[in-house]
């Protein structure tokens, strides 16, 4: 296959590009800074004053959209939570453009979204079928994302969106942070402890992505998580076991929500969320429980 990956330079990116290799598929990166090409890996110039990435783009059969500003960095001012916003719906728009500039439409669409959209709750369990939506800013974010990229379908386009948990990996994502401090022996409880953790290994949301690809019997929204989620309390003594360290001083809210602000909710809100249309199209985890998946990364 001949697949466009924008954000194809990002942590997911480069992991999703290393699967389609593997696979024998021929990788379009949509980027504002090319490199040279090479037969697998073709660079492709976008989203910069006279771009035309239609121009090279004829003839693939998909489009993974995984561009946007990440949500990791710094605290959020109200630049940033626009930066945030802007920058996903100006790829996703772009993406449109494109496709409708496309003499053979790809295929398929498949566009990264968030279970930010699903309400926080320390009680609930929310599958792809569950209408709530939360209200916070990330919810509002995903949910005007998640629309827009479904305007695909007027050119025939099958569309799907996996809404990602916390993608862990060794040297990029949420768990470096979220492991420092055990390494620095200062590890414990954050907040509560009792707010849910849905995460998945980085090989194995790479791996949906492609299962997203190949089943065409699947549509619309599919979560992007291991099905075994955690309480935050049990997540981290998961971190202090599998790196050798206590887990033994707590974190308290209020100061993580005087260090990042709003940002603070990433880890002390939760949801937890199950991937029900993965399972019921057979797709099997690699690392369905969170000591395998910490075991590989730090082996």
């Amino acid at each position: 296959m001949k697949i466009a990956i924008t954000g194809g330079t990002g942590f997911l990116g480069k992991e999703l590009t290393r699967l389609f290799h593997t696979n024998g598929h021929i990788v379009y990166i949509l980027t504002r800074s090319p490199k040279e090409s090479t037969p697998n890996t073709k660079y492709v110039q976008w989203l910069t004053e006279g771009a035309a990435p239609e121009r090279q783009l004829e003839g693939i059969d998909a489009i993974v959209n995984l561009a946007g500003s990440s949500i990791n960095d710094g605290r959020w001012s109200e630049q940033q939570k626009r930066e945030i916003y802007n920058s996903r719906m100006e790829a996703t728009e772009e993406v449109l453009r494109i496709i409708g500039k496309l003499i053979h439409k790809p295929q398929t669409l498949i566009n990264a979204s968030a279970i930010g959209i699903y309400p926080a709750s320390e009680t609930a369990t929310y599958t792809e079928t569950s209408s709530e939506t939360g209200t916070d800013f990330l919810a509002r974010t995903v949910v005007d994302w998640e629309k827009l990229a479904d305007h695909a379908k007027v050119h025939g386009v099958r569309v799907a969106y996996g809404r990602f948990g916390i993608l862990l990996g060794k040297n990029a994502g949420a768990l470096p942070l979220m492991a420092l401090p055990y390494k620095l022996f200062v590890g414990g409880t954050v907040g509560s402890g009792q707010q849910w953790v849905s995460w998945v290994h980085v090989t194995d949301a790479a791996r949906a992505i492609q299962f997203a690809l190949q089943t065409k019997e699947l549509e619309g929204a599919f979560n992007v998580t291991a099905p075994q989620p955690q309480r935050m309390k049990e997540f981290g003594k998961e971190i202090g076991h599998a790196l050798h360290r206590p887990h033994l001083i707590p974190v308290p809210g209020i100061a993580l929500k005087l260090a990042l602000g709003d940002k603070s909710r990433l880890v002390l809100t939760g949801q937890r969320a199950l991937p029900t249309v993965l399972e019921q199209h057979g797709f099997k985890f690699n690392f369905p429980d969170l000591p395998s998946a910490l075991a590989d990364i730090y082996k």
